[in-house]
């Protein structure tokens, strides 16, 4: 099979879908020895390059004229749309002469694309269900393009059984043209690391000693407004103990939680954007994670936490209880004194964060990248022969 793998998310900082991007890309190529695999950037390449790693000076200076294109389509809505217009039709108008048997578009919306089959990815469904979480250019551009463009797959890749279900209510296809592949988490960062480099890295970053972590995006969905007022109901004694470290991808929609946590500073830190070995360290640090969400379409930082070693607090909602399984303690996240009571309970119970230390590394072994390409690729395979 020819498969062409839109790597348009591979051009910023990589976060939730870039991350998905990557890594299956990255685990297609090395355990699949049969098939030849394309990457559409803006153009077509044969290597699999994230910016801002590239393997020659021509694909480097590629993308940094896509990432000045990037920052410019961000700043300016009219410039934004047409980008977004290009991208859709400048495959198709340049290239129609290639055709490919699997066009896989991981990001929602398929683009023009000559291919005999297609397999889409929507991961969720919150520019439907929650419009006010998002930035309302995304949201028009996915009332425009998403219901006209999604009908095209072949077949539609959920993250989790709970987003297949509404996938099917919601988009109203087959059975058979939905199927459920999970996740993974790089089993080679995100695992247990010797206390002396930890402690090695708590001191190079000034992190305390004990503290508590979130990690993800600061954006409405994460519920870092709810998370901070529920750190703030934690007795003083606590507090004073665990401070409170945000990490994470500067975000949007997020004035609010930036001025609650400047407020809060003697307590809370924000360390933004982290790489994966970073964060790989950062999850071994903490006490505890805790991650109050209110919308998943299958929450990877709750999964790489548990193959650190982390006890975890979650959600009772979406797709977290699916993943996370009896691995993670549980909370409302529309109540600051559940979440409060959560993180209190775990930090102050020994055999509860004991146990679930344990069953987070059993549970996260459920999960591997490797795992899910093999999956995919499957699924690459029966939907060609269809």
């Amino acid at each position: 099979m020819h498969i062409l793998i839109n790597g348009i998310p591979l051009l910023s900082c990589l976060t939730g879908i870039g991350n998905y991007v990557y890594n299956i890309s990255k685990c297609l190529i090395n355990i699949d020895t049969c098939n030849q695999y394309t990457f559409f950037y803006g153009y077509f390449s044969s290597e699999l390059q994230p910016f801002p790693h590239s393997r020659n000076i021509f694909s480097n200076l590629k993308f940094r004229t896509f990432k000045k294109a990037k920052f410019f389509t961000k700043k300016i809505p009219v410039v934004r749309n047409i980008a977004r217009n290009a991208v859709k039709y400048y495959p198709k108008l340049i290239f129609d002469s290639k055709r490919f048997d699997i066009y896989f578009e991981p990001n929602y919306i398929p683009i023009d694309i000559n291919a005999k089959k297609i397999v889409t990815t929507v991961h969720d469904f919150s520019f439907l269900l929650y419009p006010e979480w998002h930035p309302k250019d995304r949201i028009n551009y996915f009332w425009k393009t998403f219901y006209k463009q999604i009908y095209k797959s072949d077949l539609i890749l959920t993250d989790s059984n709970f987003i297949k279900e509404e996938a099917k209510e919601f988009l109203r296809i087959d059975h058979d043209k939905i199927r459920t592949v999970y996740m993974g988490h790089d089993n080679t960062a995100f695992k247990l690391y010797d206390r002396a480099e930890v402690l090695n890295f708590q001191k190079d970053k000034g992190l305390p000693e004990n503290f508590i972590l979130f990690v993800g995006s600061i954006e409405p969905r994460k519920n870092i407004e709810k998370l901070l007022q529920a750190y703030i109901q934690l007795p003083e004694y606590v507090k004073k103990e665990f401070r409170l470290v945000l990490a994470g991808f500067s975000g949007w929609e997020n004035k609010n939680i930036m001025n609650l946590k400047d407020k809060m500073k003697k307590h809370v830190m924000f360390l933004g954007y982290l790489s994966v070995g970073e964060l790989s360290v950062m999850y071994n640090s903490a006490k505890l994670f805790v991650y109050p969400s209110l919308y998943e379409g299958f929450g990877l930082p709750p999964v790489e936490a548990m193959a650190c070693g982390c006890p975890v607090v979650v959600s009772n909602v979406a797709s977290l209880p699916e993943v996370c399984g009896d691995a993670a303690y549980y909370v409302d996240p529309y109540n600051v004194e559940s979440i409060a009571e959560g993180m209190y309970k775990v930090l102050t119970d020994d055999p509860l964060r004991q146990s679930l230390t344990e069953k987070g590394l059993e549970r996260a072994k459920m999960f591997s990248w490797e795992k899910s390409a093999r999956e995919h690729l499957k699924v690459f395979e029966e939907v060609l022969n269809s």
